[in-house]
């Protein structure tokens, strides 16, 4: 009778076994890798585009849009509708990290919508020294177009000799008058909204505040009354000095002469009234030598009076109108500075409590 049981496998035959089933759980493994590093590699290069031409995610770090937008809101910025701007300058992916001073020839992506009046921007600061995407991110609401007229009457914006629009979220300066011997509760005026800023006499306080929250406190027993608080016209406020631009306006944060928002191929006369308006856009943003001489002025060499301007040019103020930083300032937002639409808070949190604030999640700029 034959015997039919398998013979035992030699140790050679045992050892190229094992070594086959090595190879084979390395080629695996060297697969598997290839295929996570693939994905990684891919998932990068995807992120990298989405973050240079789509959208963007930016932090508000002050409170000059405040209450639109407040301090610790985390927001999606859409760069595509305005029109991405390729690389400018040589950086590390996804890092601050940029190399200093070197500027690439770069254009804009056509672009998916139009920049709008009243839009919320964000742009980068146009007086920092440096390459402009190494610039820092502001946003602020845009309220005047390339060829606008622009005005400030007691706290009014008129753009082209209409009032202009405001949101129910504008913050300004109210003067809260009260009765003889009683003072306003600060801990009450923040429940609703508010903040004390200081007092303006024995018996009223500078509170900043939307139109909602001064109509509350006008009813409260001891408030004889609210109103806002603007700035005499002739009056100069400090902070405008150290801009060249605001150095020559006759006017301040509540009150502004009726100034056009430069445009391409808008041909300006220059006068000893004007060119601080202008001297900005045609040193620091259009690259141009300027210097004045007598009743003249001196441009790349040329005595001249008239300039030509070389792109658009937009007229930025923050919401929280008495306690922002703006166009009014330091002056004009060039086209190529502007990055995106702010679209919508993603997160926010309150840097108070440090708690989030859940009904401010997916909320919509508007």
């Amino acid at each position: 009778m034959a015997d039919n049981s398998k013979k035992p496998m030699s140790n050679r035959a045992q050892r190229r076994r094992v070594k086959k089933q090595d190879v084979i759980e390395n080629d695996k493994a060297k697969k598997w890798a290839k295929e996570w590093l693939d994905a990684l590699v891919f998932a990068g290069i995807a992120a990298l585009i989405i973050r240079q031409f789509i959208f963007g995610a930016f932090r508000i770090p002050t409170p000059s849009m405040e209450k639109s937008l407040l301090v610790g809101d985390f927001l999606i910025v859409s760069k595509i509708n305005y029109g991405p701007r390729t690389p400018m300058s040589i950086a590390f992916p996804f890092t601050s990290w940029h190399i200093p001073n070197v500027t690439l020839p770069w254009f804009r992506i056509p672009s998916f919508d139009s920049i709008k009046r009243n839009d919320v921007v964000v742009f980068n600061y146009p007086m920092e020294e440096k390459v402009i995407s190494q610039k820092e991110h502001y946003i602020k609401r845009l309220v005047g177009m390339p060829g606008d007229t622009l005005e400030l009457v007691t706290k009014t914006l008129f753009v082209n000799g209409d009032t202009a629009y405001a949101t129910v979220h504008n913050e300004y300066e109210h003067e809260v008058f009260v009765g003889e011997n009683l003072r306003l509760n600060d801990t009450r005026v923040r429940e609703i909204g508010g903040e004390i800023n200081r007092m303006s006499s024995p018996n009223s306080y500078i509170v900043n505040m939307t139109e909602e929250v001064a109509g509350l406190i006008s009813t409260w027993p001891g408030v004889d009354s609210v109103k806002k608080f603007t700035l005499a016209p002739n009056f100069r406020e400090r902070g405008m000095n150290q801009f060249v631009y605001a150095s020559g306006i006759e006017g301040n944060r509540d009150n502004f002469p009726p100034i056009v928002i430069p445009f391409k191929g808008q041909k300006v006369t220059l006068t000893d009234k004007n060119w601080t308006y202008y001297y900005d856009i045609i040193t620091r943003y259009e690259g141009n030598e300027m210097r004045r001489a007598g009743d003249r002025f001196v441009i790349n060499g040329k005595s001249t009076n008239e300039y030509e301007i070389q792109q658009d040019y937009y007229f930025m103020m923050g919401d929280n109108r008495d306690n922002s930083l703006d166009s009014r300032y330091w002056g004009f937002v060039p086209d190529d500075h502007i990055v995106g639409e702010a679209f919508m808070i993603y997160f926010s949190i309150d840097h108070n409590s440090w708690l989030p604030r859940l009904e401010r999640t997916f909320n919509i700029i508007r």
